[in-house]
């Protein structure tokens, strides 16, 4: 028995660097803020907004991280033309949109070029207010203005990282319920830090 117990501590001792190892391939935490693009397609027409957004992720295995995000769109203007089809006025459009989501992230391993696919659950608050960038989201992180509808974003993107830092590039659909689903696009770009 004594023999067994002695093969056992050795074997562990010679197992515990490749534990160590396969632990540090894995990222534990990844913070980023990045440029958002959402094209809303429907309802109405078509409009372009840019913002701003932050996210955070962290790691459950190497290849898999649970991922949070949350961007703010600015108010837009578009050009809009008559009836006639001769004049155009441009109208403030006003509309802003805030997005939170939440789920799985996985990945292609943790080296520095991954490639990666996400399915996340959320909102999106649409709001219309006259208050200008700062006034206007702490408005829209209350979600008490405006109209909130549950959102699902599944999306597809690649990561580049040189040691700690990288630049992050994701694509997908921003798909809202609002009597029905309402597809639209929506880009994001920006650096990444991982821990």
């Amino acid at each position: 028995m004594k023999r067994y117990l002695g093969f056992v501590i050795t074997a562990l001792f010679f197992a515990a660097p490749m534990l160590v190892a396969q632990e540090s391939n894995m990222d534990h935490v990844e913070l980023g803020a990045f440029l958002n693009y959402y094209r809303l397609s429907d309802p109405g027409p078509t409009r372009n907004f840019i913002g701003l957004g932050g996210r955070a992720a962290f790691g459950i295995r190497p290849s898999v991280q649970l991922e949070a995000e949350m961007a703010y769109d600015f108010k837009r203007d578009y050009t809009s033309t008559s009836s006639n089809g001769v004049s155009t006025a441009t109208s403030n459009t006003r509309l802003r949109t805030l997005h939170g989501f939440f789920g799985p992230k996985f990945q292609t391993g943790s080296g520095a070029f991954r490639a990666f696919l996400s399915g996340k659950v959320g909102f999106d608050n649409f709001s219309v207010t006259g208050a200008n960038a700062p006034a206007g989201f702490t408005n829209s992180v209350g979600l008490g203005s405006g109209a909130t509808y549950f959102a699902l974003y599944p999306s597809a993107g690649i990561e580049a990282f040189a040691g700690p830092i990288g630049l992050r590039l994701e694509a997908g659909d921003d798909v809202f319920f609002n009597n029905g689903a309402h597809n639209n696009l929506r880009v994001t770009i920006g650096p990444q830090f991982r821990f």
